[in-house]
């Protein structure tokens, strides 16, 4: 007969370790990270591994500041993961000083000065994003153009130039160059009175998305469909977000589709695929109840609908997930789950 490995009664699976879990994350980023490098150039890759550079090195920094042994946990993959995790929110040519400062806020911030790993009540990665953003909006919008509308490519030396000495080459300029993603060009048209079949004429737009952000998203869709095999996150909170999102954008697309965007345009545009499998599944900044992890992503879905129609942002993920990690308490109090053993009455 075949055994399987089990804990104590009543008879859990065995705890996985943190390494471990770590990196089943990093591994099954690997298909967007893959799109988002094909489509806006190796800029990506840098800033991935400045992130983790920056990231590792304000954690040893911590660790030694609060006295606790630095190999454990600087060999844990978890500010790997918050630092790729930002690298993919922020435009490839930022420069290097602002992801410096994002992984300042996101490692000492949000994670060590509430007390390191599995304390912190936010999601660092999301905190230094949404701090660099507030602080530095015009540098988080100078996208590229993705590969098929990129009218000129950068090497990687143009690129590490960019980001280090914020040079570009002759005859070309950051207002050339950059470009709006869909969200913002779809914010902006749709105030000047366009129509939707008027906005999705743009080039920027794909068949249902954003030009390139639909491969984009469609990675990270596969990555977290790996990680929901593995048994790495729960369904709850993808399904929540993926389903609130699609629930609330088809009744006013079917009542106007002129006035209000395609369902899919939401999730394949922007970081709301990453944020449902990858962000929003952070075991400690979410809730731990099946109930909360419903109300947890739906409660990020519509957030993030809300700010992309009325806030001051064209993506409005990072600010929706942290306002719902602070919600997250509240919501594992409110849907207790039933005791194992007993019934239910009435």
């Amino acid at each position: 007969m075949r055994t399987f490995p089990t804990a104590g009664a009543p008879h859990l699976p065995p705890p996985t370790r943190v390494r471990g879990v770590m990196a089943a994350v990093l591994l099954a980023l690997l298909p967007g990270i893959a799109a988002c490098a094909g489509f806006f150039g190796p800029g990506v890759l840098v800033q991935i591994a400045l992130a983790c550079a920056f990231a590792l090195g304000f954690e040893a920094m911590m660790l030694r500041l609060r006295g606790v042994p630095a190999a454990p946990f600087l060999g844990d993959l978890s500010a790997p993961v918050t630092a790729t995790l930002y690298a993919l929110c922020i435009p490839p040519l930022t420069p290097w000083w602002i992801t410096l400062l994002a992984m300042a806020a996101a490692i000492v911030l949000a994670k060590h000065l509430y007390g390191g790993l599995g304390h912190n009540l936010f999601n660092p990665a999301m905190v230094g994003y949404a701090t660099v953003l507030v602080c530095f909006p015009r540098a988080l919008s100078e996208w590229l153009p993705p590969a098929p509308l990129a009218t000129q490519a950068l090497g990687f030396g143009d690129t590490l130039s960019a980001i280090f000495l914020g040079h570009l080459p002759a005859g070309l300029g950051w207002d050339t160059l950059a470009q709006a993603t869909p969200l913002d060009t779809l914010r902006t048209l749709a105030r000047q009175g366009a129509t939707m079949p008027e906005i999705h004429a743009n080039p920027v737009f794909g068949d249902f998305g954003g030009e390139g952000w639909e491969w984009i998203a469609g990675g990270y869709a596969l990555g977290g469909l790996f990680l929901l095999w593995r048994r790495v996150i729960r369904w709850h909170v993808p399904a929540a977000v993926l389903g609130a999102t699609v629930l609330l954008t088809v009744p006013p697309w079917l009542a106007d589709p002129d006035v209000h965007p395609f369902p899919l345009q939401h999730l394949f545009s922007g970081g709301l695929m990453l944020a449902a499998w990858f962000v929003a599944t952070d075991p400690v900044t979410g809730c731990t109840t099946p109930r909360g992890r419903l109300l947890f992503g739906a409660g990020v879905a519509a957030l993030t609908l809300a700010i992309r129609r009325w806030g001051g942002y064209p993506d409005g993920v990072a600010f929706a997930v942290l306002i719902m990690n602070g919600a997250a308490p509240l919501l594992d109090r409110l849907t207790p789950p039933r005791p194992y053993g007993h019934a239910r009455h009435g």
